[in-house]
């Protein structure tokens, strides 16, 4: 039996090993890791050490857990990010502006990106999303939003601003869960949001930087005035 220092040890050599592995090309995104038996022979320590290391892996968002399958490198950063995130939130380290204020940094640079390197095709998917979002129901446009702003960052083709603001993004989400349909419900705030989204749109179609930064502050001065109340 190991005592809870030396399975405090074993606990962060599993978490080397797999780290090394992934380091040389042992293991690649969606590969099944070796079992709890296996790994617990290879480093010979118990399988209470290498079940811990993989529970906090999973917590992580380095591997997803499997019941019956195994557990697989996924690199889910985002899962962590949002628990992160949301322990931050409820400890009062981080309030609603704040995390608007990151929206907005990260947003605009993603669209400056997009605005550069956005492929036609994904310019169109963005062009008819938006068009979308001025004929539909308040609960598709609460969808279309977020879609909207998900593909913006996906044209950016920066992996770091996507987690992030698809982060940020869930925790607004979990914490004002009704955010997005009270500013689409209202008509000034709803008209508002949709003018800021068909510039936004404009300014990847006309690779015109100024006027997406424009679009973009506009966007976030209707967010931000509702969310006033919730300070």
């Amino acid at each position: 039996m190991e005592d809870n220092i030396s399975q405090k040890k074993s606990y962060t050599r599993v978490i080397d090993y797999i780290k090394k592995q992934i380091a040389v090309g042992g293991l690649r995104t969606g590969e099944r890791l070796p079992s709890e038996r296996e790994l617990s022979e290879i480093l010979g320590i118990s399988r209470n050490s290498v079940r811990e290391a993989i529970r906090t892996l999973d917590f992580m968002g380095v591997v997803s857990s499997q019941h019956g399958a195994g557990n697989y490198l996924t690199g889910n950063f985002e899962k962590n990010m949002i628990e992160s995130m949301s322990m931050m939130f409820m400890l009062n380290q981080i309030r609603y502006h704040q995390i608007s204020q990151l929206r907005r940094g990260l947003e605009l640079e993603a669209l400056m990106i997009a605005i550069d390197n956005a492929t036609e095709q994904e310019i169109s998917k963005l062009v008819q999303i938006n068009s979308e979002l001025e004929n539909q129901t308040e609960k598709d446009n609460v969808i279309l939003d977020k879609q909207l702003h998900y593909n913006i960052a996906i044209a950016s083709g920066n992996t770091l601003i996507i987690n992030i603001l698809q982060a940020l993004s869930e925790v607004m989400d979990k914490f004002i869960a009704d955010l997005r349909s009270e500013i689409l419900v209202q008509e000034d705030s709803r008209k508002q949001l949709q003018d800021a989204h068909n510039e936004i749109v404009r300014s990847l179609v006309l690779k015109d930087k100024t006027m997406g930064f424009n679009a973009i502050n506009k966007h976030f001065s209707v967010i931000d005035e509702k969310l006033k109340r919730y300070k």
